[in-house]
Protein backbone atom coordinates (compact mmCIF):
# COMPACT_ATOMS: atom_id res chain seq x y z
CA UNK A 1 0.00 0.00 0.00
CA UNK A 2 1.00 3.54 -0.69
CA UNK A 3 2.24 6.47 1.69
CA UNK A 4 0.80 10.29 1.49
CA UNK A 5 3.84 11.78 0.13
CA UNK A 6 5.78 14.18 3.63
CA UNK A 7 4.91 17.42 0.96
CA UNK A 8 1.11 17.11 0.99
CA UNK A 9 -1.12 18.93 3.47
CA UNK A 10 -4.63 17.93 4.82
CA UNK A 11 -7.26 20.15 3.58
CA UNK A 12 -10.83 18.55 4.34
CA UNK A 13 -12.55 15.24 5.41
CA UNK A 14 -15.97 13.52 4.60
CA UNK A 15 -18.64 12.81 6.91
CA UNK A 16 -18.38 9.59 8.52
CA UNK A 17 -19.35 7.04 6.32
CA UNK A 18 -21.49 3.64 6.75
CA UNK A 19 -22.00 0.85 4.81
CA UNK A 20 -25.33 2.13 4.79
CA UNK A 21 -24.58 5.79 3.53
CA UNK A 22 -21.49 5.24 1.48
CA UNK A 23 -21.96 7.14 -1.70
CA UNK A 24 -22.55 5.12 -4.74
CA UNK A 25 -19.93 7.11 -6.85
CA UNK A 26 -17.59 5.82 -4.41
CA UNK A 27 -18.67 2.66 -4.94
CA UNK A 28 -17.38 2.09 -8.86
CA UNK A 29 -14.38 3.25 -10.31
CA UNK A 30 -13.12 7.27 -9.76
CA UNK A 31 -10.21 9.02 -9.57
CA UNK A 32 -9.47 12.18 -7.37
CA UNK A 33 -8.40 15.56 -9.47
CA UNK A 34 -4.30 16.22 -10.05
CA UNK A 35 -3.03 17.50 -7.10
CA UNK A 36 -5.46 15.58 -4.50
CA UNK A 37 -4.25 12.22 -2.74
CA UNK A 38 -6.45 10.69 -0.33
CA UNK A 39 -6.45 8.62 2.83
CA UNK A 40 -9.59 6.13 3.48
CA UNK A 41 -9.66 6.23 7.57
CA UNK A 42 -11.22 3.16 8.68
CA UNK A 43 -12.58 3.69 11.85
CA UNK A 44 -14.62 0.43 12.64
CA UNK A 45 -14.81 -2.76 10.43
CA UNK A 46 -13.07 -3.21 7.12
CA UNK A 47 -13.48 -2.24 3.45
CA UNK A 48 -12.01 -3.49 0.22
CA UNK A 49 -10.10 -1.16 -1.57
CA UNK A 50 -9.12 -1.54 -5.26
CA UNK A 51 -7.45 0.12 -7.60
CA UNK A 52 -8.81 -0.55 -11.03
CA UNK A 53 -6.68 1.72 -13.21
CA UNK A 54 -5.30 0.26 -16.51
CA UNK A 55 -1.83 2.44 -16.26
CA UNK A 56 -0.94 0.93 -13.16
CA UNK A 57 -0.80 -2.40 -11.60
CA UNK A 58 -3.88 -3.73 -9.97
CA UNK A 59 -4.43 -4.13 -6.49
CA UNK A 60 -6.97 -5.23 -3.76
CA UNK A 61 -6.73 -4.68 -0.17
CA UNK A 62 -8.71 -5.03 2.72
CA UNK A 63 -8.74 -1.58 4.96
CA UNK A 64 -8.77 -1.89 8.59
CA UNK A 65 -8.05 0.81 11.21
CA UNK A 66 -4.64 -0.89 11.55
CA UNK A 67 -3.87 -0.33 7.26
CA UNK A 68 -5.67 3.10 6.09
CA UNK A 69 -5.99 2.94 1.89
CA UNK A 70 -3.87 5.86 0.07
CA UNK A 71 -5.36 6.85 -2.98
CA UNK A 72 -3.16 8.16 -5.84
CA UNK A 73 -3.82 11.16 -7.87
CA UNK A 74 -5.57 10.84 -10.89
CA UNK A 75 -5.28 6.98 -10.48
CA UNK A 76 -8.50 5.34 -10.80
CA UNK A 77 -10.37 3.29 -7.62
CA UNK A 78 -12.98 2.14 -5.87
CA UNK A 79 -14.15 0.54 -2.81
CA UNK A 80 -16.61 -2.67 -1.83
CA UNK A 81 -18.50 -2.57 1.31
CA UNK A 82 -18.12 -6.13 2.79
CA UNK A 83 -20.04 -5.97 5.99
CA UNK A 84 -20.67 -3.46 8.74
CA UNK A 85 -18.25 -0.31 8.58
CA UNK A 86 -17.62 3.19 9.41
CA UNK A 87 -14.67 5.03 7.75
CA UNK A 88 -13.90 8.56 6.43
CA UNK A 89 -11.98 10.08 3.67
CA UNK A 90 -9.21 12.70 4.31
CA UNK A 91 -7.82 15.07 1.35
CA UNK A 92 -4.54 16.13 1.00
CA UNK A 93 -2.72 18.22 -1.52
Amino acid sequence: MKTLPATVTHYKSTAVFTEDTVPAAIQRGHTTAGDVWARIRILEGCLLYRITDPRVQPEEVLLTPELPGVVEPRIEHEVQVIGPVRFQLDFHR
